[in-house]
């Protein structure tokens, strides 16, 4: 069987920036063991799968890991192999997904992604966060998909070497750290999540959908520009909506070709 593969820098602007994806329309979905097996070859931080729905795709994401429920930059890595590659007239298009449908839409060199928002609550910093992160957070935040530690310099974010084997032993499957923003920035951000064989993520849309909420609240606002600070960076511009997050971003094509499983 033969499949196509594009490889696609998402959140970017230009090569070797933002985050990696892979992207693999096909008529149809093998066997999770096939996907999961595809994605750990890949080794991307996401694989996405495509499968068409009527006009639109069904959309799944395997980390080498895990199969994972949401997925942004593999998501807008989808929308430009869509809209670029498989039906270049096309200005929009709707991906159903285990996180419901998710419609994505051209909007000059770039995509707009409408997400749900993951909106979290204070908690007490879960034992061993501190020590796993090597800084001791502000204040902590939870919900089902990940932990978020608030911290007080942005500085102190790009520097963080964090123990992957400790955060890996939390009982969320990712920790987002996140900072105010410098220069144009509203806030910062860095996500570790090596429970799902990414040890830092470069650019995380999905953690956006936390973080855009968390921020509207500290600064009374509901449209930023955010910054994910890994070795690669990426710039994400949010907009808070009711329950809903927009997430706009570019992407630039890498690699172009067939897959033989």
């Amino acid at each position: 069987m033969r499949i196509k593969l594009f490889q696609v820098d998402a959140f970017a602007t230009e090569l070797f920036t933002g985050n990696p994806a892979a992207v693999m329309p096909m008529e149809s979905y093998p066997s999770d063991d096939v996907l999961q097996s595809i994605a750990a070859e890949n080794n991307l931080a996401e694989t996405a799968f495509l499968v068409p729905q009527g006009e639109d795709f069904q959309i799944r994401w395997f980390t080498p890991g895990p199969e994972v429920p949401l997925c942004g930059h593999a998501t807008l890595a989808s929308a430009a192999v869509v809209m670029e590659r498989l039906h270049p007239n096309r200005t929009e298009v709707t991906f159903y997904s285990a996180s419901g449908p998710l419609k994505v839409t051209r909007r000059g060199k770039g995509y707009v992604l409408n997400f749900p928002s993951r909106p979290s609550e204070l908690t007490a910093a879960p034992e061993g966060l501190a020590e796993a992160l090597g800084v001791c957070p502000t204040e902590v935040y939870v919900n089902a998909f990940n932990y978020m530690a608030v911290i007080e310099s942005p500085e102190t974010l790009r520097q963080l070497t964090p123990n992957m084997e400790a955060v890996a032993k939390l009982d969320r499957l990712g920790v987002i750290v996140t900072a105010r923003g410098e220069g144009e920035y509203d806030f910062m951000s860095r996500y570790f999540a090596p429970a799902k064989g990414i040890p830092e993520d470069p650019v995380t849309g999905a953690a956006h959908c936390m973080l855009a909420p968390y921020w509207a609240k500290v600064l009374g606002k509901t449209s930023f520009r955010a910054f994910q600070a890994s070795a690669r960076g990426g710039e994400v511009f949010c907009r808070l909506i009711g329950d809903r997050v927009e997430l706009q971003g570019s992407c630039v094509f890498y690699l172009e070709g067939e897959v033989m499983v």
